[in-house]
């Protein structure tokens, strides 16, 4: 559909689906940069400690069960919305563009859902307002993530992804930092969520976003074609299926270290409650500090190098030690270095790593639906690791070995969980060598 509204008046006369040439200015760099910064605490205030605290507070004896619960359905439900998002962006006409839309409605749907969220009380609530955080916060970032190939060339996207990669780091901490300094479960929710709207707004008043013309228009909707193109065929784009395959496996990996940390350092480590949550937030602030530190660095050395690979395989191995690390170490200052490597490795993945993924894509007709597709990797590993991570702990303690120690021995358990995250970190960063297409 078409409306009157006028496109944004810093938006270029170039085709929307012509690969852009020209840098953009460093002011939209810096919305975007902001909007990321409220996209990321929006996810991360409560997947690092407003859920585990509600799960327990809901129930605490089987608070693993229900945050196992609520994450793995959040995570099914981001594993659908990325991708159908990003497709209704690429098929938006109005004339304020094709992404801004979806970050507006994006943005609006996750503060709502937070306000849910903070009025929890029964796990149905809590899966209901997860499930929406997640269903808009997907919408926004699909948009978010599709706007750098609409709008960046490629020999810049290392350093502005390593720019969003602090962005999302910023966003991490500063939600993690919100959730453990407001005081309470409802009051963390509340501020993430006043803090996503405040930092969305520059980018929506100067997008930059670019209109599909009347002869770049999509055919009339077609429901079986529309499902259809979910499926990227690996025969025919490979280097696309292996981007993808290696994503999901390093993301696997994360996922299956950083759902349990709070309770890593409580039934672990032997923080109690409130100390393990600080315990999480200076440990998420050194991993940020160091990524901060290494992403755009390494970003604009693979743009100036024309170089992916060899980063993206070496950032994958470094993540995975820091897994390796907590598995055997399980010590306060043995998670501290293993936080330094994972800021290391990490920086430089999602830098990099996203840079290959642009140059990987099938066309330009669909980049927010095959990015999409990309962020299923993303959002899938949320979807089996809190299981698998569960699976793990219970079958170790049906073996007889031990899983909460509380500071007072060796966890056997959480060393197979964190010594599966090692394994899966390094068998993508071995699937980065099969991509041919891009150095």
């Amino acid at each position: 559909m078409t409306t009157d509204i006028p496109p944004p008046r810093s938006a270029g006369r170039r085709s929307a689906l012509a690969e852009p040439t020209q840098n953009p200015p460093g002011r939209w760099v810096a919305f975007l940069t902001l909007a990321s910064i409220g996209l990321w605490a929006g996810f991360f205030g409560p997947i690092s400690v407003l859920l585990a605290q509600q799960a327990e507070a809901i129930d605490a004896d089987s608070k693993k069960q229900i945050l196992s619960l609520v994450l793995g359905l959040g995570a099914a439900t981001s594993v659908i919305c990325n991708p159908v998002f990003g497709a209704f962006s690429d098929r938006t006409t109005l004339r304020a563009g094709r992404r801004l839309p979806w970050v507006i409605a994006g943005a609006l749907g996750g503060a709502l859902s937070l306000v849910v969220l903070a009025a929890a009380d029964t796990v149905v609530v809590m899966v209901l307002g997860w499930c929406g955080v997640q269903a808009s916060l997907n919408a926004m970032l699909a948009a978010v993530t599709a706007t750098i190939p609409d709008q960046v060339p490629v020999s810049a996207r290392g350093k502005v992804g390593g720019i969003l990669a602090i962005a999302q780091t910023v966003g991490v901490v500063g939600g993690t930092g919100i959730a453990s300094a407001t005081g309470s479960i409802a009051a963390g929710y509340l501020v993430t969520a006043a803090f996503l709207l405040v930092l969305t707004i520059p980018y929506c008043l100067d997008s930059r976003d670019l209109p599909l013309t009347a002869n770049e228009r999509p055919a009339a909707f077609d429901w079986g074609a529309f499902l259809r193109s979910f499926w990227v065929s690996p025969r025919a784009h490979p280097d696309f299926a292996w981007a993808w395959l290696t994503r999901f496996l390093v993301n696997l990996g994360n996922a299956l270290g950083l759902l349990y940390l709070l309770y890593y350092m409580q039934d672990v480590v032997g923080f109690d409650k409130d100390e393990a949550a600080d315990r999480v937030l200076i440990l998420t602030a050194t991993y940020a500090a160091v990524l901060m530190a290494t992403a755009v660095t390494f970003g604009i050395w693979s743009d100036r190098t024309g170089k992916r690979k060899v980063f993206v395989i070496w950032s994958g191995v470094v993540g995975g030690c820091a897994s390796l690390l907590l598995a055997v170490g399980q010590s306060w200052p043995t998670a501290v270095i293993a936080a330094v490597l994972m800021g290391f490795g990490y920086g430089i993945y999602t830098s990099v790593d996203f840079a290959l993924i642009t140059q990987v894509l099938p066309g330009a007709d669909d980049r927010g639906k095959d990015l999409g597709v990309i962020n299923i990797a993303n959002a899938l590993p949320q979807v089996f690791a809190p299981g698998i991570a569960a699976a793990i702990l219970i079958v170790v303690e049906g073996l007889g070995g031990v899983t909460e120690t509380n500071g007072d021995g060796f966890s056997v358990g959480y060393c197979v969980l964190y010594g599966s995250a090692f394994a899966a970190a390094i068998l993508g960063s071995v699937f980065v060598t099969r991509i041919r297409s891009v150095a």
